[in-house]
């Protein structure tokens, strides 16, 4: 009997609630809505936090790894399009632009690093691969940019050696690039000689940067190429260019293109 009048009392109690709900529910209403939205707020974050994490982080990375890729691949086709006039040099922002846009969105250090490490390269290689040289200015501008860049890259690599030397080699360029090569034979200097560089690909380029940096000093002119006499052309005949003398000029050694100083090139 006590069980079966415990029963009752609940089904009371429960049918009295019900019956009173209406008006507790419009009493309450504008707290209702509160929590409610409260709730879908909270479910809302939960939810892009997630799809943040496993979609959007995947296609971010998925992003920087194609422009790492398209950097080489862009040197080639700019060459090509040179040898037809065009100047498609212009693909180098493009790949920095992507590169910028990834390490915004990074949040480990040494991937933020390695990103804004060739976002500089890839504006480097700008200046290097146009096909008409920019003005002093312009040139000065761009390198002073890159400079900032690596300088934040290097804020970036405490902890890996490898990425910090690189982004100093990159500052020891820029300088080579606006004619301080004190300043840059410093940086370089500064890399060869620190114990915790002695591992890295950017510690051995130092060194021969050091070795051979008094040949990207002079300034590298480039003579016509000597042409066959029409005449001569009219018959199918082609000199023996053997027996022509080479110009004095063009016996000079001539450093290679991406690591020319880009003022100091002179058509």
């Amino acid at each position: 009997m006590k069980a079966e009048h415990r029963h009752e009392l609940k089904t009371n109690e429960l049918a009295e609630w019900l019956g009173n709900l209406p008006q507790w529910t419009k009493e309450n209403l504008k707290t209702i809505i509160y929590v409610t939205v409260l709730i879908v707020v909270v479910a809302g974050l939960y939810f892009y936090k997630k799809y943040e994490k496993d979609v959007v982080a995947v296609e971010n990375k998925t992003s920087f790894t194609n422009a790492l890729i398209q950097l080489p691949g862009a040197k080639m086709q700019t060459m090509r399009s040179q040898s037809q006039g065009i100047d498609t040099s212009y693909i180098f922002i493009q790949i920095a632009d992507n590169l910028e846009s990834f390490a915004q969105k990074e949040k480990n250090n040494n991937m933020v690093a390695l990103a804004l490490i060739k976002q500089a390269e890839a504006l480097r290689m700008e200046l290097h691969y146009r096909l008409e040289a920019g003005s002093r200015q312009e040139i000065k501008t761009q390198i002073e940019k890159t400079k900032a860049i690596y300088t934040k890259a290097l804020d970036r690599t405490a902890d890996n050696s490898s990425l910090a030397a690189a982004a100093k080699f990159g500052l020891g360029l820029c300088e080579e690039e606006l004619g301080n090569f004190d300043s840059a034979k410093e940086i370089y200097d500064g890399i060869a000689k620190n114990d915790k560089f002695q591992s890295t690909i950017a510690a051995a380029q130092a060194k021969q940067r050091i070795e051979t940096l008094d040949d990207y000093k002079q300034k590298v002119r480039f003579k016509k190429a000597l042409r066959p006499m029409p005449d001569m052309l009219q018959f199918g005949i082609k000199p023996d260019m053997s027996k022509v003398p080479m110009p004095v000029d063009l016996e000079t050694k001539i450093p290679e293109l991406t690591e020319t100083p880009a003022h100091q090139i002179e058509q």
